[in-house]
């Protein structure tokens, strides 16, 4: 077995961070189920939907898919380097 490169400590602590804080971004997201009735009457326009942008809720969203790149990205990284190095 080959010994582990500082490089393969540091992508797999990247990997376990990251995934930690999605799933607890995505956890702490409002449902967004509108239900029967909002598909068939429309949404309502509140002020809050017209400020949804500056919202915790937009926020949490941002960060989220933020996080999943580099989750996507770093995975991407690691089997490459796993692939081509001995």
């Amino acid at each position: 077995m080959a010994e582990l490169a500082w490089y393969h400590f540091l992508l797999g602590g990247i990997l376990i961070v990251a995934s930690i804080f999605i799933v607890l971004f995505v956890m702490l997201q409002e449902s967004r189920q509108a239900g029967l009735s909002g598909a068939i009457a429309g949404g309502s326009d509140s002020f809050y939907e017209k400020n949804k942008g500056r919202s915790k809720e937009a926020k949490l969203a941002f960060f989220t898919k933020i996080l999943a790149v580099v989750f996507f990205v770093a995975t991407l990284v690691a089997v490459i380097l796993f692939a081509f190095t001995k």
